[in-house]
């Protein structure tokens, strides 16, 4: 099949459904210990065909394969997708030992909230990212007791099978295999996985990588538009849905198109009955607390800022869209100079999803003032001073294109501006899924850690990062992806459910990821043990895509023996 639909074979769709309805059961009743056979090999053919993935992706993007933005398709794409791989199977086999998948170790909130401590889970993970940690937060009900009975709870009872339609995403290139894997581990469905067309290229990549599981009629993968979508949508065959997208795709399938589509929204009548879990992406804020910063200080959080929006050429659902600055902190404009500096230093890039440079006309037009470097579609954006109590459209519409927008509160002390902030946030930006703090460890010193926690446990997002960009809660296959829950259908904002989630928590809040206010070797010289140099997703790393090809190597197949070449690629970074 092509991704133009034309004409659309439902006579192939259908006996595809029906060949994964055959062999649901099969796959359901499959020991555990054999799912994690088959992760293994799934592994191995990611080291097999890594090289023909990064090469298709680079070409699909517009991106120079011997640039250092080609780091980016390996570390999001091989190295995200082994590393999940590795933990599902290591989950399923202490499933098929009778045992839950445990995290590295369990805390409990004074107001009762359960956090499991999930990154580092190994010596390995402390080498490789060292300084960087991650918890799940548990949702209410939730206690150290019954955690265990609230995990892998699709392997407690006995399950008749189903099928599950993933609608893959077309920006992020390990989005297809990851939510694949996500159904067919966490949930026990066998899955049809649909290209999404923009990154159809992969659709031969990813049948030679699940060829194992397609082979015994676990997994399928089609090609096509949004005729073959709708289609198999409505399909009695299809018991489960996922997509990964936006809140117009996630309306469209719900309750249907035009004024009909509306009016069926508006009523909550919607036109399929069947589970439908999604990621939608939404705008993301950067909470940049005041405090006793350097000039190092400006220029390395300029340079995570700048990644935060130019990453992927800003075409990703957790980029970050507005920076949160105070109104009289001394180094606000040395910052957003340090910024602005980044956006013009870095090397062009296009932007390759369909729609973007429309997107970027539209902020023109939303604010003429606009700061614009470069041209055509390799332009990029940056508005500054927008006012945080006027309705901007900055702070509702999810931009999805290398256009970046600032605002300041009034607050000046830290702690008072980190309150005000995270209500800015929660209460007037669209969407849940992603927001990051930025904060000088003398000034969490000056707040306090219970203070800075108290704030975290405010922020309804589903992944945050402190001192790094929340993106990493997708890279760490521990973690869970999604939105915060809780989110009606008929206001579906950042989506429901998530993904990722290899320990297989079935009631978890939110991710909150930490990182190194200082990269090696600033690190030291400042008293810190932290040996994570400038990260290799940074778009300033000079060699980030040799690192990151080692990773992803290392990832799909380890041995000790590459790690000393990893370290030596990122320290040159």
């Amino acid at each position: 099949m092509t991704a133009t639909d034309t004409p659309l074979d439902t006579a192939e769709l259908d006996a595809i459904v029906a060949s994964l309805h055959e062999h649901a059961k099969e796959w359901a009743d499959l020991p555990a210990a054999d799912k994690a056979d088959f992760m293994d090999e799934i592994r191995g053919l990611i080291a097999d065909n890594a090289d023909e993935w990064v090469k298709r992706s680079v070409a699909g993007k517009k991106v120079d394969p011997s640039s250092p933005w080609a780091g980016e398709e390996w570390i999001s794409g091989p190295w995200a997708t082994a590393a999940a791989l590795e933990g599902y199977a290591d989950s399923l086999r202490k499933i098929a030992m009778g045992e839950k998948p445990k995290p590295k170790k369990v805390r409990t909130r004074a107001d009762g909230q359960v956090i499991a401590k999930v990154y580092p889970m190994s010596v390995i993970d402390s080498l490789l990212m060292n300084g960087v940690t991650a918890e799940v937060w548990m949702q209410e009900g939730v206690t150290p007791e019954n955690l265990a009975s609230t995990t892998a709870v699709a392997y407690d009872s006995p399950f008749a099978g189903e099928v599950a339609l993933v609608l893959g995403g077309g920006n992020i290139n390990s989005i297809p295999p990851l939510d694949t894997l996500y159904e067919l581990v966490a949930d026990r469905r066998v899955v049809l996985l649909k290209m999404n067309p923009v990154n159809d290229y992969l659709a031969d990549v990813m049948r030679a990588i699940f060829k194992p599981l397609i082979d015994r009629g676990f997994v399928a993968v089609v090609s096509g538009g949004t005729p073959t979508g709708a289609y198999l949508t409505r399909h009695d065959g299809i018991d489960k849905i996922h997509i990964t997208g936006s809140a117009r795709s996630h309306d469209a399938i719900l309750f249907g198109v035009g004024k009909e589509g509306e009016k069926r929204k508006a009523k909550d009548q919607p036109e399929i009955d069947k589970p439908f879990t999604s990621e939608l992406g939404g705008v993301g804020p950067v909470i940049v607390v005041p405090g006793p910063w350097n000039k190092n200080d400006v220029k390395f959080q300029a340079e995570n800022i700048a990644t935060m929006k130019l990453h992927n050429s800003g075409h990703n659902c957790i980029a970050a869209q507005v920076v949160i600055l105070s109104e009289g902190w001394e180094l606000r404009e040395p910052l957003l100079e340090k910024i602005d500096e980044q956006f013009r230093s870095l090397p062009p890039r296009s932007v390759y999803y369909p729609g973007a440079s429309a997107r970027l006309d539209a902020v023109n037009e939303s604010y003429p003032s606009a700061e614009v470097i470069g041209t055509g579609d390799q332009r990029r954006e940056f508005v500054r001073g927008l006012d945080s109590t006027a309705a901007e459209t900055a702070f509702q519409e999810e931009y999805f294109c290398p256009a970046l927008a600032q605002t300041t509160l009034p607050a000046t002390d830290p702690l008072e501006f980190l309150r005000t902030a995270i209500d800015f946030a929660n209460d007037k930006l669209m969407g849940t899924l992603g927001s990051t703090i930025l904060i000088h460890p003398k000034t969490i010193k000056e707040i306090g850690k219970d203070a800075l926690e108290n704030e975290v446990a405010r922020l309804k997002y589903g992944a945050i990062g402190v001192n790094i960009w929340n993106a990493g809660a997708f890279l760490i296959s521990e973690a869970t992806w999604g939105a915060f829950p809780g989110h009606a259908r008929t206001d579906i904002q950042s989506g429901t459910g998530v993904v990722h989630n290899v320990l297989l928590f079935d009631k978890p809040q939110k991710t909150v990821v930490s990182g190194p206010w200082y990269a090696f070797p600033r690190s030291f010289k400042h008293g810190k043990k932290d040996l994570l140099p400038k990260p290799p997703w940074f778009v300033t790393n000079k060699t980030a895509a040799t690192t990151g090809r080692r990773i992803a190597s290392f990832a799909a197949r380890p041995q000790l023996r590459k790690i000393p070449g990893i370290f030596a690629s990122a320290l040159r970074g």
